[in-house]
């Protein structure tokens, strides 16, 4: 998984973007689109695609795409 592939499938869960917004270092939970239930999303997102789990509290402490794909590689 690239950097590139993983904001393009972030992007496919929000509502409403255009695409070519996101960046890795876009802080994810000052979006607007960004919710408790775009938090569900992207954590089952992320189960589904790259078969990782990751909790509520995983993704409380990114703060940029780039943590979130950082912490999913890890």
């Amino acid at each position: 998984m690239t950097i590139e592939n993983f904001v393009k499938k972030f992007e496919e869960q929000l509502e409403d973007i255009t695409p070519g917004t996101i960046t890795p270092s876009t802080a994810f939970k000052e979006l607007e689109e960004w919710d408790s239930m775009t938090n569900l999303v992207i954590i089952a997102m992320v189960d589904r695609e790259y078969n990782k789990q990751i909790t509520g509290n995983d993704l409380s402490t990114a703060t940029t795409i780039q943590d979130l794909y950082n912490l999913i590689n890890s």
